[in-house]
Order: structure tokens, then sequence, then C-alpha cells
């Protein structure tokens, strides 16, 4: 018997959005790098060419840009922590990991970010 671990993931969704603590930050959004992992049930004996066996990853990715829109999160933290929560409501998905990270306020470095998982009971 074979089991397949499976995952989803979404890499490097770059958004424009109203973030920061200080004054300077809220005057205008700023780019922001999003990598979301989903932790999928493990399939047994093969893998199906069923949508229903998988989740949608269009809807995560809507469901992502609209949590952005119009609003401004305080901390990088808070953001990561509210996508989160967006996974953890979609049907078939027993863990999540996302990294929120903004890859322009250094000039000597990649980006400054932070990331956090949740697993759920199932």
């Amino acid at each position: 018997m074979e089991f397949f671990n499976r995952r989803l993931s979404i890499r490097k969704l770059s958004l424009s959005v109203s973030i920061g603590f200080y004054e300077i930050e809220k005057l205008r959004p700023q780019r922001v790098l999003i990598d979301v992992e989903l932790r999928l049930p493990p399939l047994v004996n093969g893998i199906p060419d069923d949508v229903q066996a998988t989740v949608d990853y269009d809807q995560m990715h809507k469901s992502i840009t609209t949590l952005v829109a119009g609003r401004h999160f305080n901390l990088q933290e808070t953001l990561c922590h509210e996508i989160l929560a967006l996974c953890a409501r979609l049907d078939g998905v027993t863990g999540a990991r996302v990294w929120v990270r903004k890859p322009d306020i250094y000039t000597d470095c990649e980006s400054a970010g932070y990331e956090a998982e949740v697993g759920m009971a199932g």
C-alpha cells in the first residue's frame, strides 16, 4: 500500500499592500511577497484525476487578494495569521504554512518577513 503525502502551494504572490507600523509606511502601499503551502490529507494507492480530491487554489488566490484589498495591516504577523485563518477554513486542508515578506525595505538583504504554520485536528 502506498501513501502519498500532498501539499499545494502558491509561491511569491506579489501584492501591493497597505502595511506598516510607522507613519511613513502608511503613506503608500508596499510590495509584499506571500508564499502559502497547504497540507492535504494523504491519498492511498494512487492519485485520482478528480478535482474533488484537491483544493481549489484559485479560491485561495482570490481569498488572499480580497483580504488585502482596501485595508491596512500594522504588522506582517497580522497579515500572515489572517491568511492562515483563511487557509484553515478551506475544505480538505489539514495544515498550512504562510510566509509573508517585504522585499523592498532594506537594500542589503533580500527581504524581511514572518512565517507561521497551523495544523488542524482531523
